[in-house]
């Protein structure tokens, strides 16, 4: 058997889960599994949200060992269940090393992908739902609606204006959301500033990576956990930063 070809297989299968935000455990799990169903004992997965290394030992005794570094990612939920589905597959009944290598490939190519129209709409969807629970009024709904939709284009499109930077984008999206939230209230088209504000931001919070956070601490998973509290601190600031900014220039005039 190919072990480098093995290995670079299962590496892979294991970046695929964590950019599409797999738990730390899951990810290094389902790399340990796939590696034991074809015929190796003891493989050793270390993973935190920005990497992972796998390291065998052929039955030869020679030791391989790869590291792959994972760029930015987020949540899929789709890929995940797929990803999680291949590797059970792989593990009930391993196929051979061409076929797996073929099945992982298109795996992200057969993942359904929402039109950018849709996921602009959630984007203004979300905040409109979370106005009533706020005890905003229809007319605030309409407003977070609004904010929404505009805080989803800049993310979605507003790539090369606002950059990459994750802290940057997030600080400058929660300042549009602030400032637009201001304006609309102040034409009378809102009633409550704070509800439409709060209403648009829940778009930002990092709802998902502070969750995970808390789980892996608790798991045992100290450094990912860390990582990734890290993480949801500093988007959390950004929305301070970004909001205040926002509501500071609509102040003045």
């Amino acid at each position: 058997m190919d072990h480098d070809r093995l290995l670079n297989i299962a590496v892979d299968l294991g970046c695929l889960l964590m950019s599409s935000g797999a738990e730390i455990y899951r990810v290094e799990e389902s790399v340990r599994r796939l590696l034991q169903a074809y015929g190796l004992g003891s493989p050793e997965v270390f993973a935190i949200p920005n990497c992972v290394i796998v390291s065998i030992t052929t039955p030869e005794g020679h030791p391989i060992t790869r590291m792959r570094r994972i760029g930015g990612h987020g949540t899929d939920i789709e890929l995940l269940e797929r990803c999680n589905a291949l590797c059970r597959r792989f593990c009930a009944d391993p196929p051979s090393l061409d076929e797996a290598r073929e099945q992982l490939d298109a795996l992200p190519l057969q993942t359904p992908k929402h039109p950018l129209w849709q996921v602009l709409l959630g984007y203004g969807a979300a905040p409109a739902l979370f106005s009533p629970l706020f005890g905003g009024g229809i007319s605030d709904a309409i407003c977070a609606l609004a904010g929404g939709l505009v805080v989803g284009a800049f993310l979605l499109y507003g790539r090369r204006l606002i950059g990459s930077n994750g802290f940057f984008r997030t600080a400058v999206c929660s300042a549009v959301a602030s400032l637009l939230s201001l304006l609309l209230v102040r034409l009378g088209f809102g009633q409550s500033v704070d509800t439409v504000t709060i209403s648009v931001l829940m778009v930002l919070v990092p709802g998902v990576a502070l969750t995970n956070a808390m789980r892996e601490i608790m798991a045992g998973d100290i450094i990912s956990g860390l990582c990734r509290a890290a993480e949801s601190i500093l988007t959390a600031s950004a929305i301070a930063i970004g909001s205040a900014v926002g509501l500071a220039i609509g102040g003045i005039f």
